[in-house]
């Protein structure tokens, strides 16, 4: 059931907001769709967004467009119980709140602060103060990032001003995605919502965004069966796929979708010559039981198994610096190690390890560092 109130028309943009473009028409969803949920998880009442109450976790609202640094402006309507979310730098599958990160939307009015409560960075860090009005009232909410510095304020309060990377459970999270709304099956809602793009601060590589990338890579040993199809690589057979491009210190993320219990894994600092030569290999297998599991360092580092399903999209993350390297499997650190001996630049390679036991790839890029 829809909420009241006594005022539900699409307030007016406050004064100097030059450059701002609007993200919701105040007549439809156009410029955003329902992930993870019904078509029916939001829709559009008295120029309002509203969480219907059928649509339970995990379905959420992303925008058109994904953003890296952006000021993002909109109001929210609390009455009675309200528990929802604004989603920043979303991916585009896997775990929102883990590989990006949210604004927590409460009704509760905590005197002292917490990380669960209104205005969090949930659940990780607290707001300096809670600020919501939760009597049937708007609340308008502006969210500032330019990475590293988040800055948040709701009511025309600062409620955060802070460095992402100084907080270790924020600074390896995407710094582009989605700005999306959550649906906690509680009816919140939405107006008035605008955005400015600001420039990036970082720029990457495409690897493979599509058939024109193919030739970025070669086969470096065996016969692997790698192909372009569309926006997906796709892979199987028996042996290695490398750049054209050698690298030392890099971020590397792609998407993966795999066969049940497949095989293959993600290279680095090779020879060019798959096994043949110096490796390291992050193992990519579906198999919690496995001695090296999805995540690991193969024969040096075991990582924690990850939240993953066949046949189901996730997000990759590789971190190589110096000595050290890092792994996140859909927004979860699985693996943590600083002491690499190979300090030489290579290829990046991909391996297929198992015929019939496929895996794909899909927005794979690349960032020296």
């Amino acid at each position: 059931m829809a909420v009241t109130s006594p005022v539900l028309c699409a307030a007016p943009q406050a004064a100097g907001e030059a450059g701002f473009l609007s993200l919701f028409d105040g007549r439809s969803l156009e410029g955003w769709t329902v992930e993870e949920g019904p078509e029916t998880a939001f829709y559009v009442d008295d120029a309002s967004i509203v969480v219907h109450p059928s649509a339970g976790y995990p379905a959420w609202l992303r925008s058109k467009r994904q953003y890296e640094n952006f000021d993002f402006r909109g109001e929210f309507f609390v009455k009675d119980w309200t528990d929802s979310g604004i989603y920043l730098h979303a991916p585009e599958h896997g775990r929102p709140m883990w590989c990006g990160m949210e604004i927590h939307l409460f009704h509760q009015v905590d005197e002292k602060p917490r990380p669960e409560s209104m205005g969090a960075i949930f659940p990780v860090v607290a707001p300096s103060k809670v600020n919501v009005r939760n009597q049937g009232e708007w609340n308008d909410f502006r969210i500032l990032m330019e990475w590293p510095r988040l800055r948040v304020w709701t009511n025309g309060e600062a409620i955060h001003d802070l460095d992402v990377e100084s907080v270790p459970e924020l600074r390896q999270r995407l710094r582009k995605g989605y700005l999306g709304l959550q649906s906690l099956s509680y009816p919140i809602r939405f107006r008035n919502l605008r955005v400015r793009e600001m420039p990036a601060g970082v720029a990457w590589t495409p690897l493979y965004e599509g058939p024109d990338d193919f030739g970025k890579w070669h086969v470096s040993q065996g016969k692997p069966g790698f192909q372009a199809v569309g926006s997906v690589l796709y892979s199987d057979g028996v042996g290695h796929f490398a750049t054209n491009e050698k690298f030392r210190d890099f971020e590397f993320q792609t998407y993966v979708r795999h066969a049940p219990h497949h095989n293959g894994g993600v290279m680095f600092r090779t020879e060019g010559r798959g096994n043949a030569g110096r490796h390291y290999e992050i193992q990519l297998h579906d198999v919690e039981g496995a001695h090296y599991p999805t995540g690991s360092l193969y024969t040096i580092r075991r990582a924690a198994y990850p939240r993953i399903e066949a046949e189901k999209w996730w997000l990759f993350q590789l971190r190589v610096k110096d000595r050290n390297c890092l792994v996140r499997i859909n927004g979860e650190t699985v693996l943590e190690y600083d002491q690499l001996d190979n300090l030489e630049e290579g290829p990046i390679e991909l391996q297929a390890h198992a015929a019939s036991r496929w895996t794909e790839y899909k927005h794979m890029q690349v960032r020296r560092i």
